[in-house]
């Protein structure tokens, strides 16, 4: 299970006011790719606790944030820093991609 679950309503406060770095999985249940993903970003989850937050959100339940950031296939991961996209990766990688890509934005 994500640490975060990210909603259309939580967004603002969780990940944009947020004084510090977010990672969201954009996903669905319906996914394939996303069940991949899944284990891969609750193991990051455990390695990087008190450095990132990271959660996810579905995109089916949230269309408003989904669309404001232009998700139009999954997964997508965004990092966010003091509010702003800093990295993002579409499709399923493997866990060194992933963690490259946060320890690059951690290392700033």
């Amino acid at each position: 299970m994500p640490e975060f679950i990210f909603t259309d309503q939580n967004f603002k406060d969780e990940v944009l006011n947020y004084k510090g770095v977010v990672l969201v999985d954009f996903g669905a249940e319906y996914c394939p790719g996303c069940k991949i993903i899944t284990p891969i970003m609750e193991n990051l989850t455990k390695e990087y606790q008190n450095k990132i937050k990271i959660g996810k959100m579905d995109i089916a339940e949230n269309p408003k944030t989904t669309a404001e950031y232009g998700v139009m296939s999954i997964p997508v991961l965004i990092i966010f820093k003091e509010g702003k996209i800093v990295k993002q990766m579409m499709g399923v990688r493997p866990k060194l991609k992933i963690k490259e890509m946060i320890d690059a934005v951690l290392s700033k």
